[in-house]
């Protein structure tokens, strides 16, 4: 068995050459391979290319029997490794593919009729009906470690490894700091009670490693069922939509609710550059922009204030906001990405009502009285130096109401 890695240039060519998602993923590859090349005398070999042209390199250099990847349920990605299974069927490679990403896929957790869940309670019911269901000694069977170890020792032998560094890819290195792997079981435990507060350590941060793979969502899942129902209901969600992308792939550039296309966005440019500074002189909405901007991460109470203030307040297509979204999050996940901005738009599956529109000054007062998250992130907040609000509340939510209704009537 040899382990490989391709760096995709059809992804890598889109994002900015200090990205820190990049380097995290050089990072653990070179990791990997050293403990591979020190516990094995084995490794991982990495490529850098368009997938297809590398698989043509790959079966030149080798006598290739079967390839076995996980599955991945973007859009792009299903495009992807359905030309790379194409490939290597017709030069009579064998091709199997894996859940590994998910704890239940696209097509596992279902109505009776067969189709796909679109409201996240009764799906989330029956997800956990279906992993109650298959219990071996009391484990369900859908969080059973997958038997990896079986496999280290048909490792093919690699001396002297190197795999691609940054520079030979166009990158630099990012400084921006990667959450760790640990959590403290305390902090999951408490998860209920902390988690909407942004200026206490109340979540996690696993996002990024559940992303890339690099833990296990199997062994949290499995730990959180005896620690927090309601941080395991956070996997529920991820789920959820990745459920959604899967069954529904248009979710990626239109609205799941058809409707909400015929909005009539505002979509100015010099506010929504003011919201991407965090400089709209909402206290709350400015810490988590300047918090995205310079950790990669953005609290999760603050994602839902900050995405309904952009596509309610300013009346800028939620689109704009997921691409920006997705351009800085260390997490970035599409299908939770899409499925975040369409539940603050109103467009999407168990979507906040239209006319459900965060006030930030109440949400403030909720959620960071003090204003310690705010002055930890805006540290001119209180002085002349901070802006006057880019809209008026009161204003910005009629305007918010007309909008919508007219969008809807349209339809």
């Amino acid at each position: 068995m040899l382990p490989i890695f391709i760096f995709d240039t059809s992804i890598l060519n889109d994002l900015p050459k200090d990205d820190a998602r990049v380097t995290f993923i050089q990072r653990e590859i070179s990791e990997l391979n050293n403990q591979l090349a020190h516990d094995f005398g084995s490794g991982i070999k990495t490529y850098h290319g368009k997938p297809v042209d590398i698989w043509e390199q790959i079966i030149k250099e080798n006598k290739v029997d079967t390839v076995f990847t996980n599955r991945d349920y973007e859009p792009y990605a299903r495009d992807r490794d359905e030309a790379v299974k194409s490939f290597l069927l017709t030069n009579g490679i064998k091709y199997q593919d894996y859940k590994d990403h998910v704890i239940f896929q696209y097509d596992e957790v279902l109505k009776a009729d067969g189709t796909p869940y679109t409201v996240f309670t009764p799906y989330k019911n029956k997800w956990y009906e279906k992993l109650n269901s298959h219990l071996e000694s009391g484990l369900s069977q859908f969080l059973k470690p997958y038997p990896s170890q079986d496999l280290l020792s048909s490792l093919h032998p690699l001396s002297d490894n190197k795999i691609h560094t940054l520079a030979s890819m166009g990158f630099s290195h990012s400084s921006v700091k990667i959450p760790k792997k640990e959590v403290a079981r305390i902090l999951i435990k408490k998860y209920e009670s902390t988690r909407n507060f942004p200026s206490i350590e109340g979540t996690s941060r696993l996002g990024i490693h559940f992303r890339f793979g690099t833990i296990s969502i199997r062994e949290k899942a499995l730990k959180a069922q005896g620690l927090s129902t309601t941080y395991l209901n956070e996997l529920v969600w991820r789920d959820f939509y990745s459920m959604i992308i899967g069954n529904f792939p248009r979710v990626v550039s239109n609205s799941f609710r058809k409707e909400y296309d015929q909005i009539n966005w505002r979509n100015d440019e010099g506010e929504f550059k003011k919201w991407k500074e965090g400089k709209t002189g909402y206290p709350i909405v400015d810490a988590g922009m300047r918090e995205l901007m310079k950790t990669g991460y953005m609290h999760n109470r603050v994602r839902m204030i900050t995405a309904s203030f952009l596509t309610k307040h300013l009346l800028i297509d939620w689109r704009w906001g997921e691409a920006h979204f997705a351009e800085k999050l260390l997490d970035f996940d599409l299908a939770s990405n899409n499925g975040g901005w369409q539940w603050a738009s109103g467009s999407g599956t168990d979507a906040a009502p239209y006319f459900r529109i965060f006030s930030p000054a109440a949400q403030q007062e909720k959620f960071d009285k003090n204003y310690t998250y705010v002055k930890k992130w805006v540290p001119e907040f209180g002085t002349s130096a901070y802006p006057e609000p880019i809209v008026d509340h009161k204003e910005a939510r009629e305007r918010c109401l007309a909008a919508y209704k007219d969008g809807l009537n349209r339809n």
